[in-house]
């Protein structure tokens, strides 16, 4: 098992550092990107990515340029998923044009729930070719899925669908992220490795604001995809309160 204080420096570097509020203004955004490019050490940081409202993504493009910090946002009808695919991609094409360089998407969570298991490929399918060779993270809401089964199942759609990242949570639900989700996600991700090559990266969000929840996460997907995995390329955590309180830690 890997250390944790080296860990805890890794995982800094995978935050998508995030703000999402009904009430965000340009003056909110600007301070997220400031301290965002200011928290970093010698021997960690800067974080992955800021995740902002598709509205904020080309003052977070400006604010962010040269500081090696990805601008991501928000599209397919965040947070609910109910618009038809072509509408989805259409958001995603938006976002892309507007300077994002990643685009975290929800799926329909009713498509995995009746069954309709081609549904969910086709609407990760199409917010696929909308993104093209930018970063597709896929919010499955593993909260309104209710079972390991149906996470699993979800997970793997996406996978199937194009996805880069699998993702718990919009963080919008009355339940976030679980260790029991995160792990049913990265099953799925070891097999399709197994079966195709294909390495695809898991981001966990939903209430995780303590640096011990982001390690546990963390160490699991060490654990199930071994130490390599928990780099920005492969491995995310959203957090907004984490952020600092894990600078804090580093730095004292």
């Amino acid at each position: 098992m890997m250390d944790d204080t080296l860990l805890a420096r890794k995982v800094f570097g995978c935050i998508d550092n995030t703000s999402l509020g009904t009430i965000d203004t340009d003056d909110v955004i600007i301070q997220l990107c400031n301290s965002s490019m200011a928290m970093r050490g010698s021997d960690f940081g800067p974080v992955a990515a800021v995740c902002v409202y598709p509205r904020y993504v080309a003052l977070a493009k400006r604010l962010l340029a040269g500081s090696g910090i990805r601008v991501a946002t928000v599209a397919g009808s965040f947070p609910h998923g109910q618009v038809t695919p072509s509408q989805k991609a259409a958001e995603v094409q938006t976002a892309i044009a507007s300077g994002a360089d990643e685009v975290d998407v929800v799926i329909c969570r009713g498509n995995v729930l009746s069954g309709d298991l081609e549904a969910v490929q086709n609407e990760v399918s199409a917010m696929k070719e909308a993104c093209g060779d930018h970063v597709l993270k896929v919010i499955l809401e593993t909260g309104e899925l209710r079972t390991a089964e149906n996470i699993s199942i979800a997970a793997r759609m996406a996978i199937m669908g194009g996805a880069d990242f699998v993702k718990t949570s919009t963080g919008k639900s009355s339940v976030g992220a679980t260790i029991e989700a995160a792990e049913a996600i990265l099953r799925a991700v070891a097999e399709c490795a197994s079966h195709t090559g294909r390495i695809v990266g898991f981001k966990a969000a939903g209430g995780i604001r303590e640096a011990a929840d982001a390690l546990r996460y963390a160490h699991l997907a060490a654990r199930v995809m071994g130490d390599d995995y928990v780099g920005k390329d492969t491995f995310r955590i959203g957090a907004s309160s984490l952020t600092r309180g894990l600078y804090a830690q580093l730095v004292s």
